[in-house]
């Protein structure tokens, strides 16, 4: 039997990456323990999703764009959060110059991002890659999709659970794109010891249950195995999608462990 959780309303083929941060608070210091996975899944030839995981920025970005152009624009995402340290915005605006001059008109990316400031992290979102954060057993979706279905939902012109099968629910219509000019979301979050935080791609969250999706993120301790267990779900149910996650834990340490 799966632990119990709820679920709030708010290259190889396979690749694992782990690094730790440590964070001082007066007598108790905080880690921050990060692994990711990303899979090119089952049916695509490419992986047009790319995703940084570092010690005090996590990201995930889904490339579009069709001809490996998809794979090229979450490219240059990854690259310009890696280069850029401070405010996510400031980021932002440098990936948007980049996109319009070095791909066609119309190739885009999603983009999640976290950057960290001691327990404090800014969040960056557009599209429809997702953020999550389980927190004593309950799942919290902390961004906020930019689709077609769930701004039908919003309108009141859709139930969630018809969302969840809408054939265009993948349909994006706002994303960092090449010739348009969108804003994210950005917001500030205050993170706790024992706080696990999940970036993935749409190929996780299309085809994997969110039932699925939280009794993972609490059966698994060890993040990367989490990591792994997600794509593995997202395969087993087909793998139609390019599937990415990235999950950070704030592990609180003793001063002298630090």
């Amino acid at each position: 039997m799966s632990p119990a959780f709820t679920v709030s309303s708010m290259s190889s083929r396979l690749m694992l990456v782990n690094s730790v941060h440590n964070c001082f608070t007066g007598a108790m210091t905080h880690e921050l323990l990060v692994a990711a996975a990303s899979d090119v899944g089952l049916r695509r030839e490419h992986n047009e999703d790319a995703y940084f995981a570092g010690p005090d920025l996590q990201a995930v970005a889904d490339g579009m764009g069709g001809h490996a152009l998809g794979e090229v624009a979450s490219a240059i995402a990854i690259d310009v959060l890696e280069s850029f340290a401070g405010d996510l915005s400031d980021a932002v605006l440098e990936i948007s110059r980049r996109l319009n001059s070095e791909v066609p008109e119309g190739t885009g990316t999603t983009l999640t991002a976290m950057r960290w400031d001691g327990l404090t992290f800014q969040l960056a979102h557009i599209g429809d890659s997702r953020a999550y954060l389980l927190r004593d057993g309950v799942l919290h979706q902390l961004s906020h999709d930019h689709t077609m279905v769930q701004a039908l939902v919003d309108a009141g012109r859709m139930t969630p659970e018809e969302a969840l099968n809408h054939p265009r629910r993948a349909y994006v219509i706002k994303v960092l794109q090449s010739g348009a000019a969108h804003s994210p979301d950005i917001s500030v979050h205050e993170a706790r010891p024992g706080d696990r935080y999940l970036l993935c791609s749409d190929g996780l969250t299309d085809y994997v249950s969110i039932e699925d999706v939280g009794s993972t993120l609490v059966s698994f301790e060890d993040g990367s195995e989490a990591a792994w267990r997600l794509v593995a779900l997202a395969n087993g149910n087909g793998g139609p999608d390019n599937i990415t996650c990235v999950i950070t834990d704030v592990v609180r340490r003793p001063w002298f462990r630090r």
